[in-house]
């Protein structure tokens, strides 16, 4: 058994083991490559979060699916290359629109530069992404346009909120299948059909990417409750201060909405007060951690796992379907 990727998955083909390290090798090169400038401080702010690491787990979903045909074929590390500069992107605005000063355990773009700088960094990687889009043809630029709009739109629904009468539930559900299972089903789907899997195949992987990519959000969330920083390499509750409705809160709502206990009532209050003061943050993030809700929230992120595993049903047994299946299990396991 080796380990190769994210979450410590374990690979236990070797020829499966040194297509995949071959490709995100190739990978981490081609974003090095694609975020550089002739400007030395764009390339610095460009490639401060390309440096810093990261899981590359869009990448690796890449790397996976391109199993189901032809791994080595000429669009599949462009294509890995192009949803992880996506995914750096939205990171950078992310952090602004949060007020962010940590991401990946170093200073965020926007603490360290400004957010003007953030921003316009978050802009030249799209437009990098999109020049090699280019180059793979007019559906993949087409999907990924597709899987933008989805994204952005999400991000606005979550500013936006819920209408009136709509289940905040459903309504923060259908919010991170766009901003988080629209790119990593556009994942599995690159993979598939650069590879020239069946077409049969590539809706599977496509299918099986949205799913995984609302578990991996569900699991992050459940983590910004629950980590200390060395393990999320963001600040712990980050969201709670910023008055971001993440599902463990949705899920506390719920439970004191319909029961009616004191104590959920008291730490909704205090949710929807002031997080700003450190005391408060503090006394908030530990009446979550300790709260009913958070277990909840880690129930619906199995669900999802289970339900992107069961999409993998139809394709052939072999050691990438066995490693998508193991990702399910990676994912769960990073919310406890």
């Amino acid at each position: 058994m080796t380990v190769v990727g994210p979450f410590g998955l374990s690979v236990r083909d070797q020829a499966l083991e040194a297509d995949v390290q071959t490709g995100l090798a190739a990978v981490e090169a081609g974003l090095l490559d694609a975020t550089k400038s002739e400007v030395p401080f764009i390339t610095e702010a460009a490639q401060h979060l390309v440096r810093a690491g990261g899981k590359r787990f869009r990448p690796l979903l890449v790397m996976l699916a391109a199993q189901f045909g032809d791994p080595y074929a000429p669009g599949v590390v462009p294509s890995a290359v192009v949803v992880e500069l996506t995914h750096l992107a939205t990171l950078y605005h992310d952090d602004v629109m949060d007020e962010a000063e940590v991401r990946r355990g170093v200073a965020s773009a926007n603490a360290r530069w400004g957010n003007s700088v953030a921003v316009l960094t978050g802009d030249f990687l799209f437009a990098r992404a999109s020049h090699i889009l280019a180059d793979l043809g007019p559906e993949a630029v087409r999907i990924q346009a597709e899987a933008f709009e989805r994204l952005v739109t999400g991000q606005i629904l979550e500013t936006a909120g819920p209408r009136d009468g709509r289940d905040p539930v459903d309504h923060y559900l259908d919010v991170i299948g766009g901003k988080t299972g629209s790119l990593i089903a556009v994942s599995g789907r690159f993979g598939a059909m650069m590879s020239g899997a069946d077409e049969s195949v590539t809706d599977i992987l496509t299918q099986y990417g949205e799913r995984l990519g609302v578990a991996f959000q569900l699991a992050d969330d459940v983590l910004d409750i629950a980590s200390d920083s060395h393990e999320s390499g963001k600040t712990p509750g980050t969201d709670l201060r910023e008055g971001i409705p993440t599902l463990p809160v949705l899920r506390l709502r719920e439970q004191a909405a319909r029961h009616g206990r004191a104590e959920d009532l008291a730490l909704v209050e205090l949710l929807e007060g002031d997080l700003t003061d450190d005391a408060r943050h503090a006394e908030a993030l530990a009446g979550l951690r300790a709260h009913p809700a958070l277990e909840q929230a880690r129930r619906d992120t199995v669900r999802y796992a289970e339900e992107a595993r069961a999409m993998l049903g139809p394709l052939p047994g072999c050691s990438a379907k066995a490693a998508l299946e193991e990702l399910c299990d990676a994912v769960v396991h990073r919310a406890g």
